[in-house]
């Protein structure tokens, strides 16, 4: 299973190149592998000759016992390390034993995840943001083309094939798991033909609160146009497993499926939201009207109740539940303009993102306060679990900046052929960048972002966000 990405990430050309790379990256970590003082730092202007140093200190290196490989491939990114790993055999035995051990758990800088039409149709791409190139990775059945991306949490995608159904998947390790049925949500049942194989599905309108109109036929695949909306994968601390939150129509309503469920469980009565977060047994979600609700999920019945009320936005597209890394949540609202369902002449969006605005909510839950920027930190929206980020520790990422991916259901569903609503936004200004230029990706399935993860699903109750 793990060769069938690595085979596309590593290109041969490239590994002489990288094993150069790397004894960089030996001379930079070894002496304070040893007790050292770290190598002098040089001004930005200051001209050294790195490479002849490099080449004359490579040529008395003794080869590197494996326990001191082993920490120098946790600090590296994941397409590096996949690299190192096919340099030669000993570098091969510290990857393999680094990710057998499960001590690899190096932050990775997020990746854009997208498909390219001129590729095969089980190929996804995937933009590194650190190194500013793309890399293919070759993904197990159905083919990924022919999937819809719902979701993206520590390093797994949330897939729906044709049928309708759920899968994760970990586009590097290529792990899969199906997800229950979609006939086992609340609002779905399926329809049998005379041999007995489901045909269609039935799906209802109702909500916790109310019941609006009669039950809807739609084909296998026409459901997912419908019903699916945004999907995470949290680690679930209670089990030290994982816990899969959905959002889905009708109304934007959750469910949620523990791992070893048979079944999606629904969380009523309220409806509407636009994301959500767990912690420690909690999920905390968040509505268009500015409700935020706990649904505490830890022990054998669901309770749940409004923890705060926040006034509502009205030109706000999204809002985000973000986990911030000095503690505290924040919610970030995603101001849109649109064009009134039809681009204005010589446009080819329908949509686009104008403005971020943010709050910071306070540890009893009493009051918010407005954030104006946020320094040195980033952060990622779109159909991934919200993301804060430190720009000191991920080098490559422009501090006090929201990355944005397209996530509106309305357009990623309806209108998949439109420009897609993405780009890099200054929290200081509004004012807007291209995340890549020219367009590498095909605007359907929507480019989403990634955080790299080589973890096994049964290790992500050690994860942190």
């Amino acid at each position: 299973m793990e060769t069938c990405s690595i085979a596309r990430i590593i290109r041969l050309q490239d590994l002489a190149m990288y094993r150069h790379k790397l004894c960089s990256l030996v001379f930079r970590l070894l002496p304070q592998l040893q007790g050292f003082p770290p190598l002098k730092k040089f001004c930005k202007d200051e001209h050294v000759h790195v490479a002849l140093s490099e080449t004359k200190m490579a040529a008395t290196l003794p080869e590197l016992p494996k326990d001191i490989l082993i920490l120098i491939f946790a600090a590296l990114e994941i397409p590096d390390l996949m690299r190192a790993g096919s340099v030669c055999s000993s570098w091969h035995s510290a990857y393999a034993e680094l990710r057998t051990l499960g001590k690899y758990k190096q932050g990775q800088t997020p990746c854009l995840v997208y498909t390219s039409e001129s590729d095969p149709d089980d190929v996804l791409s995937l933009y590194s943001l650190a190194e500013k190139r793309s890399y293919k990775l070759t993904l197990p059945q159905p083919p990924i083309r022919s999937r819809y991306l719902i979701g993206s949490s520590h390093g797994w995608l949330v897939t729906v094939d044709e049928r309708s159904d759920m899968h994760l998947l970990n586009p590097i390790t290529c792990e899969q798991i199906a997800l229950p049925s979609v006939s086992t949500i609340e609002h779905v049942k399926p329809i049998f033909d005379e041999h007995g194989n489901v045909c269609e599905y039935e799906m209802s309108w109702h909500t916790g609160a109310c019941n609006s109109r009669n039950p809807t036929i739609f084909a296998l695949a026409e459901l997912r146009d419908r019903l699916q909306r945004k999907a995470f994968v949290f680690p679930d601390t209670t089990t030290g497993s994982y816990i899969v939150v959905l959002i889905h129509n009708p109304q934007a309503q959750l469910s949620f499926a523990k791992a070893g469920d048979d079944k999606w469980t629904w969380l009523p009565p309220h409806y509407l939201h636009d994301d959500c977060i767990y912690k420690d047994g909690i999920l905390y979600a968040v509505n268009v009207k500015g409700e935020f609700h706990a649904f505490d999920l830890s022990g054998p019945v669901v309770t749940v109740k409004t923890i705060i009320m926040i006034p509502e936005h009205y030109d706000c597209c999204s809002r985000y539940v973000v986990q911030a890394p000095w503690g505290r949540l924040l919610l970030v609202f995603r101001i849109v303009h649109d064009h009134d369902l039809e681009p204005q002449p010589g446009s080819s969006e329908y949509w686009k993102t104008t403005e971020i605005k943010i709050c910071e909510i306070d540890a009893l839950w009493n009051k918010t306060e407005a954030i104006n920027c946020l320094r040195d930190h980033v952060l990622f929206l779109g159909h991934n679990l919200s993301l804060c980020l430190s720009a000191d520790e991920y080098p490559a990422l422009k501090a006090n900046r929201s990355y944005f991916t397209d996530d509106n259901f309305l357009w990623t569903a309806g209108h998949k052929n439109n420009h897609r609503d993405m780009g890099i936004i200054s929290l200081d200004d509004n004012s807007k960048e291209e995340l890549v230029s020219p367009q590498l990706w095909s605007n359907y399935p929507a480019p989403m972002w990634i955080v790299p993860d080589l973890r096994k699903i049964y290790a992500m109750g050690s994860m942190s966000q």
